[in-house]
């Protein structure tokens, strides 16, 4: 070692009599008069002797710029005597004893961790070796080797490990060096290699040999024994031979005598350390196995519960129950397939990817369940609860192109013009001269599309039971019981084919239901005789549709179990109907003393003027679904008025969904079922895999139904009197995606604590565990006058469960869980009709009827066209609207303006599972087609073209994020195929044509919704940005971007409530390349092309903050984009809205307010300027706790922010 010499910091006196004496010991290092010991004994007892009372001292010597440590060092490693030996290591024990870590750091930077393991190895050389010596060796190497990386490696190669080991097993019953010892061997084990090399010398052994039942006496060496045999047990090696040796018993007694005996909660550290010990040992098959034959669930699910009382016991808890639900035994999902229930043929098979997988798939081969998964051992290093989050947070810069040649826009167009050219008929706007049209009768030549003839389908009200013989009915009305029984008198019709008789048709205004002595119903327009006249009916079913029964899921040709919905007592007035039906339901009601049932529909034409129930029928007459669906969903039928009232954001409950513990209650609960298995009734009640008879009715259960448009729930079994899981049927033509649920449920009790677990779901994380609740629509709030979904649910919590995923569902990786969602509900009415969904509905034929309300708002200065763009592959159209401004006369000019508009280009709706982007869309529309003067400027300054549903099939059929073909359509727009993504071929054609003529779209926004953020936000594309979150080497004219792609965004920050600009990326990702967003771009060269995101959950900035979202703030979202284009056309150019200065203050009127739904106006909107509460922000990990260590359910959360959002802030000025 180089001789130091002796410095002094700046400041410090020259004649401190600590540096006079290390000075004299850095003479006696040069000078090499070590050998005189005495003189060496001396110096370092009087530096002891003053840093021992001085505290001055010591800061000298470990002040920056003074060599002092290095002096110490030097005289440690030359000299030979122990007494100077002991001396220095008293001084150092001092010296690192107070200060933290920096002081350690400057030791170990000094190279003292190897003088101190070269003292062990020579000083163990010694017979007997000094246990002074030792003793002050062990306790230095335990406080350096922690801030020393390389420590393990140097002990190792040192030999220091094994002379430690020796020590270990001579002086088992010497405390005082024992503790210093395994406080070192601790340190060791972090080591890998050393671990394994440790348990091979018996150092497991060891430990149990320290350890053991309580005891009150040294506790502390207990601890220290228990965390370094935690150390040791990390290796699977060292598990396993703790299994072979049968150690997992005796943890779990001795765990079960200290919660015994520590009454007092004193020694939590030392059970803690046991149970760290058995999560470790349970990273392996052998010792889950050995836990479980132990009876480990019991004694933990024992202990645990006697400790749910003291707050203080919850990290016991906490990790008794990661240990339970890692040890809970691997159950196959309850299904014969995971493959959906549904089939549609495509007509050719992809040539690679997962529907040719899927297609491929030898028959007999079961895909729920792998019989290798359980080979595979718990890597709770890496399977972390948050792998989506960690995806989007950590290793999002292996996502970000890099290939600046993909960044840069196409400059030739990869489609002929002449194969274009057929997308000219969907832009006659472009080429529309008016000459033909008569501006004194202006309506008589606007293009349009004509609505469809009504259908004369019979509409019926479906019945529990069939009719008893001895009350016999006509003809027509046995016809009517069938179907309602769901037979198929026709099985070969099609199921849009009208009745093959004629039969009256019969509305819900005039229905009259009355319940025969056997509690049968009859729907005869006669009038009822006394004698059959009882209580009023309790029990009432959907809509349904005359035609054939489902296919696929129910089945053709068989009786189908039906349920009538409820109704309320007589009394409530039914819709407004005709007059003669009015009066004849009137009539009944009088006659029958006020007691008789009429099915009330409730009046909200004035709530919702574009919402019309008997429309709505016949626009589902005309939808195609695999299954055939021949039902109607009582919220898509009344509709849906949207609450006055303020929905906050759920508060994470204590023991729920809390991070300390995570969400335990339920846990528990579900390792009863294991426990006491004879409590589990594990009854089906409902399932689509059942052809015959998807609905099992013994009475005392919950009934279920999806078998309606956008419905999905495939199986429900009860497993409690009041609990079921529930089973999400797999999106068509695949084998996973289970996420969005539409279902209902009746036959409930009032007042029952039911809990609901959807026990398939797929994503590691959800806003379910961050205040986000499931809606529920009430039919009997409905009649009562309030349609409306409502948020709902207590007790949320979203966690992994026991169901294992097969290595076919999880896309080749093993050992992977589902997740269970689960929510309590209590019903408020008795025998009520409820329905649950993931988030608002809005079904294709919804938009349908949407479509035909709008047309019929069109004013004579409102250009409005709507064409059928394709066909899908269900056989459903695919409607694209133009909206814009009529010219106000034929001269050359205003054609000219008329014609030479800028475009806009709006989707939505390529996720079926995304209902937040068609109630974005419909606000949107509805602002479009409104007549203040701020929606006719906006029509007078683009030209929209809109298509609002770009995945009807998924719609119809409840998929949540493919079509029919089975693949996402948002991956397809690179090259998307003719035959199986027609929608977004053709969508791609005419902004291909539109490219073509140079006429590209000035803005570019496809609609979606996101499922683990908050607020509203836009992703875009920018070169630069991407460009800067990477390594890529580019000059200044490569990288040369117009900013305006942040005008849009920036204004919708200032304008709509809900917006956030921080959440917003303009970063380029790999793995969106195939988006429209990115293909649009790139290809089409538009700019500002955007995905504009709305959460499924609410907002945490803003006047909404705390809040849930809902269609209010949904449409208004929509509404507000309009405002932002029209004030981006001011900002483009300013010389077109000279003439509109009258605007300007509508707008700032629209910026600083909120808006608010009306009963009184189709325009939707009027001004608020309400502040909401504000709340506090929660992480957003699934499941989290108070571990150090990183583990697949105590990972570190991250916040609902885009990773990139810090970036983005800064760059806000720039617009």
């Amino acid at each position: 070692m180089n001789k130091p010499k002796m410095t002094t910091e700046k400041g410090v006196p020259s004649n401190s009599r600590v540096l006079m004496l290390l000075g004299q010991l850095e003479r006696l290092n040069r000078e090499a008069m070590l050998a005189d010991a005495e003189i060496g004994r001396q110096i370092t007892a009087k530096i002891l002797h003053l840093i021992q009372t001085q505290e001055k001292t010591r800061k000298e010597i470990m002040s920056k710029g003074s060599s002092g440590m290095e002096v110490i060092l030097a005289t440690l490693e030359n000299t030979q005597d122990l007494q100077t030996i002991l001396n220095i290591l008293y001084i150092l024990n001092e010296l690192l004893t107070v200060g933290g870590g920096r002081r350690v750091g400057v030791f170990v930077s000094k190279g003292g961790t190897g003088i101190l393991l070269q003292l062990v190895l020579s000083g163990s050389k010694d017979s007997p070796p000094s246990e002074e010596l030792m003793l002050q060796l062990h306790s230095l190497l335990a406080k350096v080797g922690p801030k020393d990386r390389k420590f393990g490696v140097k002990a190792r190669l040192n030999g220091a490990l094994n002379v430690t080991v020796n020590l270990l097993k001579q002086n088992l019953q010497n405390h005082k060096l024992l503790l210093p010892c395994l406080q070192v061997l601790r340190v060791y084990s972090s080591n890998s290699v050393n671990a394994v090399s440790l348990g091979k010398n018996g150092v497991l052994e060891l430990m149990f040999k320290i350890i053991g039942p309580y005891n009150k006496k040294n506790t502390s060496l207990l601890k220290v024994s228990l965390d370094t045999l935690g150390a040791l047990l990390k290796s699977k090696t060292n598990a396993r031979r703790a299994v072979d040796r049968a150690h997992v018993p005796v943890l779990l007694y001795i765990y079960q005598d200290w919660h015994r005996n520590d009454t007092r909660h004193r020694h939590m550290l030392i059970r803690k350390g046991v149970l760290g010990c058995l999560k470790n040992i349970t990273n392996i098959k052998l010792g889950r196995k050995a836990f479980i034959d132990a009876d480990g669930m019991r004694i933990l699910y024992n202990t645990s519960t006697e400790c749910l009382p003291v707050r203080t016991l919850d990290p016991l808890i906490n990790t008794s129950s990661l240990i339970m639900r890692k040890c809970f035994p691997k159950n196959r999902l309850p299904l014969p397939t995971i493959k959906s229930v549904f089939h549609h043929q495509l007509p050719h098979v992809p040539a690679g990817g997962p529907v040719a997988q899927l297609y491929n798939q030898p028959l007999g081969v079961d895909d729920v369940v792998d019989e290798s998964d359980d080979n595979d051992d718990v890597e709770t290093e890496n399977d972390t609860e948050n792998e989506e989050e960690d995806k989007d947070h950590h290793a999002m810069n292996d996502d970000i192109e890099t290939d600046i040649n993909k960044l840069r826009p196409k400059e030739t167009h990869s489609r002929p013009f002449e194969e274009l050219k057929i997308y000219e008929r969907f832009f006659l706007e472009l080429s529309e001269d008016f000459q033909r049209f008569n501006f004194d009768n202006p309506k008589s030549g606007v293009t349009a599309t004509a609505a469809a003839p009504k259908s004369q389908r019979l509409i019926i009200v479906p019945t529990a039971q069939a009719l008893p013989p001895k009350y016999p009915t006509a003809a027509p009305l046995q016809e009517e019981r069938h179907l309602a029984k769901g037979e198929q008198p026709h099985p070969e019709a099609s199921p849009l084919a009208p009745a093959p008789t004629p039969a009256p048709v019969h509305t819900l205004d005039t229905i009259n239901i009355t319940k025969d002595h056997d509690g049968c119903c009859d729907h005869s327009q006669v009038r009822p005789q006394p004698e059959q006249e009882q209580e009023l009916v309790q029990g009432m079913e959907r809509v349904a549709l005359e035609g054939t029964g489902p296919q696929g899921g129910a089945g053709g040709g068989v009786n189908r179990h039906y349920r009538q919905p409820p109704l309320l007592a007589g009394g409530v007035a039914a819709r407004q109907g005709g007059g003669a039906e009015e009066t004849l339901a009137e009539e009944w009601a009088e006659e029958e003393g006020g007691e008789g049932a009429v099915l009330e529909v409730p009046d909200t034409a004035l709530l919702l003027p574009l919402h019309d129930p008997d429309l709505y029928v016949e626009m589902v007459k005309s939808t195609r679904s695999v299954p055939q669906y021949s039902e109607v969903a009582y919220p898509d039928y009344f509709g849906h008025v949207a609450p006055t009232f303020r929905e906050h954001i759920l508060e994470r409950v204590y023991g729920v969904q809390s991070p300390l513990p995570p969400y335990r209650t339920k846990i528990f609960q579900d390792i009863e079922r294991l426990i006491h298995p004879n409590d589990i009734l594990d009854k089906v009640v409902y399932d689509l895999d059942i052809q015959s008879c998807p609905v099992i009715d013994d009475g005392e259960s919950l009934k279920f139904n999806s078998q309606f448009e956008s419905g999905n729930l495939r199986k429900a079994i009860q497993v409690r009197k009041f609990e079921y899981d529930l089973v999400l049927n797999s999106d068509i033509n695949s084998n996973h995606y289970h996420q969005w649920f539409y279902f209902e449920v009746s036959g409930m009790r009032v007042g029952a604590p039911y809990r609901f677990n959807i026990i398939n779901c797929e994503k590691s994380n959800s806003q379910f565990n961050y205040g986000m609740q499931v809606l529920m629509y009430s039919v009997q709030e409905a009649i009562s006058g309030r349609p409306r979904w409502v948020r709902t649910g207590t007790d949320i919590c979203y966690y992994k469960n026991h169901f294992s995923r097969s290595s076919i569902a999880a896309g080749g990786q093993k050992g992977k869980s589902y997740y269970t969602m689960t929510f309590s509900m209590t019903f408020n009415h008795k025998d009520d009709v409820c329905y649950f969904a993931y988030h608002y509905p809005y079904t294709y034929s919804t938009l349908k009827m949407h479509l035909q309300k709008l047309e019929a708002l069109r004013t004579p200065q409102i250009y409005m066209r709507q064409d059928v763009l394709c066909e899908t592959l269900g056989g459903n159209s695919c409607p694209l609207l133009t909206i814009t401004a009529m010219p106000e006369s034929t001269s050359n000019d205003q054609i000219c303006q008329f014609r030479n508009r800028p475009l806009v280009f709006l989707s939505a709706r390529v996720h079926p599972g995304e209902t937040n982007a068609s109630w974005v869309m419909k606000g949107t529309l509805e602002f479009l087609m409104g007549s203040s003067p701020l929606a006719h400027s906006l029509r007078e300054a683009y030209i929209f073209k809109i298509v609002p549903m770009l995945n009807p099939d998924g719609v119809v059929n409840g998929n949540h994020r493919c079509s029919l073909s089975g693949e996402d359509l948002n991956r397809q727009w690179q090259s998307p195929s003719p035959e199986l993504h027609p929608t977004i071929y053709h969508t791609k054609s005419l902004l291909q044509y539109l490219a073509a003529i140079q006429r590209a779209p000035l803005v570019f926004c496809d609609y979606h919704g996101h499922s683990r953020k908050k607020n509203v936000f836009m992703y875009g594309c920018s070169l630069k940005e991407t460009v800067w979150q990477t390594n890529i080497s580019a000059t200044s004219c490569e990288l040369h971007e117009d900013l305006g792609y942040r005008t849009l965004p920036k204004i919708l920050s200032q304008t709509a409530p809900a917006f956030s600009m921080a959440s917003c990326s303009f970063v380029v990702e790999r793995s969106k390349e195939a988006t429209a967003r990115v293909v649009v771009w790139r290809e089409i060269g538009v700019q500002r092309s955007y995905t504009m995101e709305s959460t499924l959950c609410g907002c945490d900035q803003g006047k909404y903050k705390g809040l849930q979202i809902g269609t209010r703030e949904l449409e208004e979202m929509g509404a507000q984009f309009c405002v932002a284009l029209l004030r981006l056309k001011r900002l483009t150019s300013p010389l077109e809205l000279r003439n509109h200065a009258h605007l300007l203050d509508v707008e700032s009127d629209l910026i600083e307010t909120r808006c608010k739904v009306t009963s009184s106006s189709p325009s939707t909107y009027v001004l608020e300027d309400e502040e909401h509460s504000f709340m506090e922000e929660v992480d957003y990990s699934a499941e989290s706790g108070d571990e150090p260590d990183i583990d697949p359910d105590t990972a570190d959360p991250h916040d609902n922010r885009l990773s990139d959002s810090e970036s983005n802030n800064h760059r806000d000025s720039l617009t």
